[in-house]
């Protein structure tokens, strides 16, 4: 068991937490961690690029010139890829560039993440988070209150709140994830995750699914 502060929005301790060892002890090897990281990333690609070849361009039916006597090379069709107009030559065309991972092998990542993070002194735990409406300027006094002003911070949330997500949406370097959502390259893009006490009690029972 690995113990953590709880601290309220204006960073006063009110108590500490006890967290199982199975999620932010883990020993899996780092190269794990990238390999959920380039998934991540490869899966949100589209693949949606693409040119056309000579079968696909249109015209070209009628020889663009005499084949003998003008003392130029031969042509047969305006599609050539030669001619400007013509068809690309291995060109993009549309594909899938998903990259599958075992869920276990990403349950892991995470876990190695967050054990590196905690590690690192990059975890803050909140008894909660509440803004009462949307606005920036409450954000950023609770955000100075903790001492993370300019720095890049991921707030997790154990279920969505919108006040949260709009108050924080216009902070350069500042995001806010659902603890169900969490996965290793959000916690790999951030500097410092500031976790509300719920969520983390989530993230701890094996609700969260990386």
């Amino acid at each position: 068991m690995i113990d953590i502060e709880i601290r309220d929005i204006n960073n006063k301790v009110k108590g500490k937490m006890s967290l199982e060892g199975k999620v932010f002890s883990s020993e899996v090897s780092a190269a794990l961690v990238h390999s959920s990281v380039v998934g991540y990333l490869a899966n949100q690609r589209q693949g949606t690029h693409a040119t056309k070849s000579k079968g696909m361009v249109s015209g070209g039916g009628k020889k663009p010139y005499k084949q003998k006597g003008t003392g130029r090379a031969r042509q047969g069709s305006t599609r050539s890829p030669l001619i400007r107009g013509g068809g690309t030559i291995f060109g993009p065309m549309p594909r899938d560039y998903g990259i599958k991972l075992p869920k276990a092998a990403k349950r892991a990542a995470l876990g190695k993440a967050l054990s590196m993070k905690l590690a690192d002194g990059e975890i803050l735990v909140l008894d909660e988070m509440r803004i009462d409406k949307p606005r920036t300027k409450d954000m950023t006094k609770m955000l100075a209150a903790l001492g993370l002003v300019g720095q890049s911070v991921l707030l997790i949330v154990p279920e969505r709140d919108e006040n949260i997500f709009l108050s924080a949406r216009n902070i350069p370097a500042v995001g806010v994830a659902r603890v169900t959502d969490l996965n290793a390259y959000q916690v790999a893009a951030y500097g410092k995750l500031v976790f509300t006490a719920e969520a983390i009690k989530k993230l701890v029972s094996g609700e969260v699914s990386a």
